[in-house]
């Protein structure tokens, strides 16, 4: 267990022995310390965690919430292991067989971490749950959270890995049946209470699978919204989009498209 206070932020690196994923997990915990009821705290997790020193992440938090612009929260880090395999669909694989751990993380994080926060920080409930991640990891936070409304309000997916597909393209590849979290989402309920946070830059990649002229991340994230649009979902109200000019994919783009999530989900003064 590693502590490091920044100002008004309490920054805690522990590692959780996972029996599910065999392996052990670093998790790094960003608590407000001017919060005494921790259970009015809302939490949001956020995957690729080992990105959080670069980004700067408890610098940014701690400004945020000393600055009113947002109410504190709690924020977990999960560092990623095989990113490759326990990140994805945790109901289908790729084309390639990816993500076939994707599962045993979805239950890692409800079975293992989730009781581990609360009972290392001994809070009883949250007031609300989010989760947020960058590329793959955006991926695997909309899956979990797609798929468990009851548990979680809000997403925050930052240059997701939309393209995630069921054929290759020299496969017999169609568009619009062959990502993988378009169709989970289609073939999904409408869930009262969720809001989305996406984020795509303009220089996130250069492929353009369908030559339409826009480059496959920022059509992957497009198609995604036309999908939870169609489910009833509503622009501004439910979804917010983020393209970043210029943006790339990496830490400094996600850094500069942070505070906005922030600010989005937690703003002062702000309804979502």
């Amino acid at each position: 267990m590693h502590l490091n206070n920044q100002r008004g932020i309490k920054r805690e690196v522990v590692d959780i022995d996972s029996k599910l994923l065999q392996r052990s997990v670093k998790v790094e915990c960003f608590l407000p310390t001017s919060v005494k009821n921790l259970s009015s705290l809302d939490l949001l997790l956020i995957n690729d965690g080992q990105d959080m020193e670069e980004m700067g992440f408890g610098i940014m938090l701690e400004e945020l919430i000393s600055g009113n612009k947002i109410v504190p929260l709690l924020c977990v880090a999960i560092h990623a292991g095989d990113r490759i395999m326990e990140y994805g669909t945790a109901a289908e694989l790729d084309y390639l067989g990816r993500g076939y751990n994707a599962g045993l993380y979805t239950r890692f994080i409800f079975r293992e971490l989730l009781p581990f926060i609360k009972s290392h920080l001994k809070i009883g409930s949250f007031n609300e749950k989010s989760f947020a991640g960058f590329s793959l990891g955006g991926l695997s936070a909309l899956d979990i959270v797609w798929n468990h409304p009851h548990e979680f309000t809000k997403v925050g997916v930052f240059s997701g890995s939309f393209w995630w597909r069921s054929k290759n393209t020299d496969e017999g590849y169609v568009e619009d049946t062959d990502r993988i979290m378009h169709a989970h989402i289609r073939k999904g309920h409408y869930a009262p209470g969720l809001k989305f946070f996406f984020q795509a830059g303009t220089l996130d990649e250069t492929m353009d699978r369908n030559n339409n002229g826009i480059i496959d991340s920022i059509d992957d994230t497009l198609g995604v919204i036309d999908e939870l649009i169609k489910k009833g979902y509503a622009i501004s109200k439910d979804i917010t989009y983020l393209q970043i000019h210029e943006g790339r994919h990496d830490v400094a783009t996600w850094s500069k498209a942070m505070p906005e999530f922030l600010k989005w989900g937690w703003g002062i003064g702000c309804e979502v």
